[in-house]
């Protein structure tokens, strides 16, 4: 198994035109993770992110953590063999 993994996590709550995807890409490209955060129609947040699984579960501890902007009310996540499609983190 790859030592790094990808994690897929839709953020529910009030999470958009608050700056959140901005403060995710700031906290992933703290991390060292690539990926992205976008907005969905439904008003979730989808992010994801492939890295170190300890950094993969710091991000998601963070999304989960009540310092975001807006409100977060959920967070769902699903952990996958990372695909290498992606590199840096942006906002889409």
């Amino acid at each position: 198994m790859s030592p790094n993994v990808r994690l897929t996590a839709w953020v529910h709550g009030h999470v958009q035109g608050v700056g959140f995807r901005w403060w995710t890409r700031s906290r992933a490209a703290e991390l060292g993770l690539a990926g992205y955060a976008s907005n969905l129609r439904d008003g979730r947040v989808e992010v994801v992110a492939e890295g170190i699984r300890e950094d993969c579960d710091k991000l998601l501890e963070l999304l989960r953590g009540g310092g975001t902007p807006g409100r977060v009310d959920l967070v769902v996540e699903r952990w996958s063999e990372p695909k290498g499609n992606v590199t840096g983190f942006v906002e889409r």
